[in-house]
């Protein structure tokens, strides 16, 4: 795994270098877009080599934004209703042509109590990862080597993950489903933003 951080924005070989896909994750000061202020976000293109964007300043990141309004390039998420949410709020951009390997997993692996990132990466990969830095301060100027390996390790393995999600979702004759929850992601996430996460206008309750 090679780890390239940067303050504030991609640079722009990492822009022009990438094609189809790219992994992405956000590290945060909490788990509330209103409250909790975005503090990184991690992006790999599947080759190792992971690009870590340390924010002081948001108004400096024309790079990442430029990667994520791209709707040529997918996007891939590990619980993307989070993330996009917190780029919508801080860089005010809402990034489409979405996969959510969390999502992909609660419709392919309908035998399984747990979808994590951690669970996913042992079960389909053979890979045990630490998330060892979950509940730490993404706020602080000089990130962690420990920090800066799990951030990493966020974006890492989800192209391998997609590849194993596919042919579950295609065994399993989900994928189209799959594709549409993806699809409704960006309206799930301005309904949270507008309202908050615990208010589900599908619900049945009034």
């Amino acid at each position: 795994m090679d780890i390239r951080l940067h303050r504030n924005d991609l640079p722009d070989e990492f822009v022009a270098s990438v094609s189809s896909s790219v992994a992405v994750d956000t590290e945060a000061m909490g788990l509330l877009p209103y409250r909790d202020r975005l503090c990184m976000a991690q992006f790999c293109c599947g080759n190792g080599v992971c690009h870590l964007v340390q924010f002081d300043s948001y108004a400096k990141s024309r790079n990442v934004v430029t990667t994520l309004q791209d709707n040529s390039i997918l996007k891939i998420f590990h619980y993307a209703r989070f993330d996009i949410a917190m780029f919508h709020q801080y860089l005010g951009v809402m990034p489409n042509n979405i996969y959510c390997t969390k999502i992909a997993s609660k419709l392919a692996r309908t035998y399984a109590s747990s979808h994590s990132l951690r669970d996913l990466c042992f079960e389909l990969l053979g890979v045990e990862i630490s998330k060892a830095q979950t509940c730490t301060d993404w706020g602080i100027d000089n990130i962690s080597e420990a920090q800066l390996e799990y951030a990493a390790t966020d974006v890492l393995y989800l192209h391998q993950l997609k590849a194993k999600l596919d042919t579950l979702l295609h065994r399993e004759a989900r994928y189209d489903i799959a594709r549409a929850c993806f699809a409704f992601l960006p309206t799930r996430v301005a309904l949270d933003l507008m309202a908050g996460e615990r208010y589900d206008i599908f619900a049945h309750s009034t």
